[in-house]
């Protein structure tokens, strides 16, 4: 079927307002986070329901359609770009976004696939309560995706990924069934967890419509600060001496290396710098609590004993909900300072705690002779033993950008490999990393995967391309 005749037959089978074929409203939904990629489909559905969304993917197997789920289109991995315009549609959960439920007595919400993370944590916290997901996209990230990508963030070390949060799921399945298990319980212990077979999955087995998270109390103490230290072997020292010390109420503990300052003032040009770039590493940790704990107390203690033990040089404790958010806008800011660099290798890497340093200082190392006029920018959660080991390509290299930040690609991967470590510790495989995913896998783990893609999704059509490629 030719791709316009598939667009009418989707419009007469769906209707005009789930279906769209404006081209410039699907260029929009065709493209990935910074510009890099873009693609095509053969129509855009916005469905407003569950069983809109069931129709919708009914209609789709019925013309042999591939499906693919997209959120608020801030994956870093091209798991909802489309990469064969000719026999794919692009399916967002955009319409859907009403909190069905929350209820402060069981700590619980249910909310739909469409909401965006940011006007979920601010619904939450108006009831007194706290949902701890934060990433740097949560102004633009939807549910549906977060889910779908088992995203991390900043708060991983207290309270897990996404997948520690799920209590339930509502899940649109290839043949339009709808699973229906948006438990409320925290103890449900009837047989496999089904849920779990979604969390993560890139929708390649379904399309998760709803979610039932657990809520926490709000924390209505929390103190952050900025720490310079020698190294990055200093902030593992600094870190595992804050999991002694500060426990569970230690939320966040990120590392930045000094690139971050020239980096997040290039992002955001007016923003004033919490301290000098003076050093060679930088510590953000963040603690929070609520109740009898005394947070201030506890992280006055805990940085007199750093400073006693030589690990902090100098730092800076905020004294105001500005000042820590000016903080976290260098986190934030080097990010952007990055983007406005071009086109560059963005990875998301992970080796054991204890190995990390050396990986670092290796990996950058190994860049450094294979591109001599890359920049590498490391930083990360720490804590996670996750670092985004970031290469900027030498613009007036000899090769083009996209040879540079492949050959820098190839060599970051051989070093990752000796280290036993993960190609993807938080963003996902999607397309970008199907290749580099499948080549790590071994032979029993790609037969179960493709088990499972062919028990639920016999005919392939369910985000066909991202993370499995059964077809070839």
């Amino acid at each position: 079927m030719q791709k316009g005749e598939a667009a009418k037959e989707l419009c007469t089978m769906l209707g005009g307002d789930m279906v769209s074929t404006d081209a410039g409203l699907i260029a929009r939904h065709c493209q990935d986070w910074h510009g890099d990629i873009t693609s095509s489909a053969i129509a855009l559905l916005r469905p407003r329901s569950t069983e809109d969304v069931s129709r919708a993917v009914r209609a789709c197997a019925k013309l042999g359609l591939g499906v693919v789920p997209q959120g608020g289109r801030s994956g870093l991995a091209l798991g909802a770009v489309p990469d064969a315009p000719e026999s794919q549609v692009v399916l967002s959960l955009e319409r859907m976004d009403r909190v069905r439920s929350l209820s402060a007595q069981d700590f619980t919400a249910v909310v739909e696939a469409g909401v965006v993370l940011e006007s979920f944590k601010e619904e939450v916290a108006e009831a007194g309560l706290y949902f701890p997901l934060a990433l740097g996209a949560q102004g633009t990230c939807q549910i549906g995706g977060n889910v779908s990508t088992n995203a991390g963030g900043v708060n991983v070390l207290r309270y897990g990924m996404t997948r520690e949060l799920v209590l339930g799921l509502e899940v649109v399945l290839p043949d339009g069934r709808v699973l229906d298990r948006l438990s409320r319980l925290r103890k449900d212990n009837r047989g496999i967890d089904l849920k779990q077979l979604f969390i993560g999955a890139e929708g390649v087995l379904g399309i998760v419509t709803a979610v039932s998270f657990k809520l926490m109390p709000a924390p209505d103490q929390v103190s952050t600060a900025l720490l310079a230290l020698d190294s990055l072997e200093d902030a593992i020292e600094l870190y595992r001496l804050a999991r002694r010390q500060c426990c569970d109420l230690m939320s966040a503990f990120e590392f930045l290396p000094a690139e971050a300052f020239t980096l997040a003032r290039e992002g955001i040009p007016d923003l004033s710098l919490p301290l000098e770039p003076a050093h060679r590493a930088y510590a953000l940790v963040e603690l929070s609590g609520s109740g009898l704990v005394d947070i201030e107390v506890l992280l006055s203690q805990f940085l007199e004993l750093a400073m006693e033990e030589g690990l902090v040089r100098d730092g800076v404790v905020a004294q105001s909900e500005a000042q820590a958010r000016n903080i976290w806008l260098v986190r934030e800011g080097m990010n952007e300072g990055q983007a406005r660099r071009g086109k560059h290798l963005r990875t998301d890497l992970s080796v054991p705690l204890s190995e990390l340093a050396a990986f670092v200082a290796e990996a950058e190392a190994a860049v450094g002779e294979a591109l001599p006029g890359a920049v590498c920018v490391s930083y990360g959660h720490v804590g996670d033993g996750n670092v985004h080991l970031n290469v900027l390509p030498d613009p007036e290299g000899m090769e083009a950008l996209d040879q540079q930040i492949f050959r820098a690609k190839t060599v970051l991967n051989g070093v990752l490999d000796r280290y036993d470590g993960s190609i993807s510790a938080e963003h996902g495989v999607g397309r970008l990393k199907k290749a580099d995913f499948a080549a790590r896998a071994s032979s029993v783990q790609h037969d179960l995967l493709g088990r499972i893609k062919r028990a639920i999704d016999p005919n392939l059509t369910m985000n066909p391309g991202c993370l499995i490629d059964l077809e070839s």
